[in-house]
C-alpha cells in the first residue's frame, strides 16, 4: 500500500497552522485553524490544549480583582492548567516567554489587592516575578507597610534585587529572611539556583552541628562568616530583627571578626565565649578556621 505524504501530513500541516497562530497571538486565525483541525482530526490528542491556549487568547478581560479569591484562582489557572500545556505544544523556552503577557495582566489587574499574611502569597508582586519584570515587583513590595519585617514581601524583594543585580547586593536580605524564616529562605534558594549560594549552602549542609531539620537555616548566615568572611561588610547591613540565638550569633561573629583586625585580644576572648555559649557547633566551626 502506498503511503500518501500529503495525505498523511495534513493534520502535522493543520496542527502546525493552529501553532503558528498562537505564536503569533492572532486568536481568530488560531480558532480558524483549530476548527479545521478538528474537523479532520476530531481525534487528534493536542486539540484539547490547543482549545486552551486559544481560550486565553480570547479572553480580553482585563478588570480589576476584586478580592484575593479571584486573584488566586487566576493564578492557578494560568500556572496549573495553562502554562504546562504552552510549554508542551509551544516548547519549553517558546512556552514560558507566550506566557509572560499573561502573568503581566493578571499583576496589573492584581494592583488594588492589599497584601494579607494569612494569603501572603496572593499578591501583586510575586505575579510580578513570575512575569519577569523586577522593576515593578520591587515597587508591589515597596508598597506594603513594614515589608522588611514579613518573611513573604521580604523573599519577594530579595528575588526581585537578585534576578536585577545579582548576588551581592542582596546578602543582607537573605540574612534577614533567613533569621525570620529559614523555610522561606529555603524555598527562595533552590529557585536562585545561585551556584555560589548552592555551594555554601552544601557545605553548611554537611558540616553544620545542628538539628538537621529546615529551622537550621536560620544559623546559615552565622556560618557563612567562618567560612567566607569577605561577606562581612554585606552581612553588617542586615537590619535588627527578633534578636533570636542565630541573629545573636551573626553580630557576635561581626564584632569578632572586627576585633580580630584591631588586635584586641581582651574584647576577642570575651566574644569568642560568648560565641561558645550561644552555640557549640558554631564556635567549634569558627575555630577550625584559626
Amino acid at each position: 500500500m502506498q503511503l500518501d505524504i500529503f495525505a498523511d501530513s495534513r493534520d502535522v500541516m493543520l496542527r502546525n497552522e493552529v501553532l503558528d497562530a498562537l505564536h503569533r497571538r492572532r486568536p481568530g486565525d488560531a480558532r480558524e485553524a483549530w476548527q479545521r483541525l478538528a474537523g479532520d482530526f476530531p481525534d487528534d490528542s493536542s486539540l484539547p490544549g490547543l482549545a486552551t491556549l486559544i481560550e486565553v487568547l480570547e479572553d480580553g478581560v482585563a478588570t480589576p480583582f476584586t478580592g484575593h479569591a479571584t486573584l488566586a484562582a487566576a493564578c492557578a489557572r494560568l500556572n496549573d492548567e495553562v502554562e504546562p500545556v504552552a510549554r508542551r505544544l509551544l516548547g519549553d523556552v517558546a512556552g514560558r516567554a507566550w506566557m509572560v503577557p499573561w502573568w503581566r495582566v493578571v499583576a496589573q489587574r492584581a494592583a488594588g489587592v492589599p497584601f494579607r499574611t494569612d494569603v501572603g502569597d496572593h499578591h501583586a508582586a510575586p505575579v510580578w516575578l513570575r512575569a519577569g519584570d523586577w522593576d515593578a515587583a520591587r515597587n508591589a513590595v515597596e508598597r506594603i507597610v513594614s515589608w522588611r519585617r514579613i518573611p513573604a514581601p521580604l523573599a519577594w524583594m530579595a528575588e526581585a534585587r537578585y534576578r536585577a543585580d545579582g548576588l551581592e547586593p542582596v546578602w543582607p536580605l537573605l540574612t534577614e529572611l533567613a533569621w525570620l524564616s529559614p523555610g522561606r529562605f529555603a524555598g527562595l534558594s533552590q529557585r536562585l539556583a545561585d551556584a555560589s549560594l548552592d555551594k555554601l549552602l552544601r557545605k553548611f549542609d554537611a558540616n553544620f552541628e545542628g538539628s538537621g531539620q529546615t529551622a537550621d537555616l536560620a544559623w546559615f548566615p552565622a556560618w557563612v562568616l567562618t567560612d567566607k568572611p569577605a561577606v562581612a561588610p554585606l552581612l553588617r547591613e542586615a537590619q535588627p530583627s527578633r534578636q533570636t540565638a542565630p541573629e545573636r550569633a551573626t553580630r557576635l561573629l561581626l564584632q569578632i571578626l572586627s576585633l580580630e583586625r584591631q588586635g584586641n585580644q581582651h574584647e576577642l576572648v570575651e566574644r569568642r565565649k560568648a560565641l561558645r555559649d550561644l552555640h557549640a557547633g558554631l564556635y567549634a566551626a569558627y575555630m577550625r578556621t584559626r
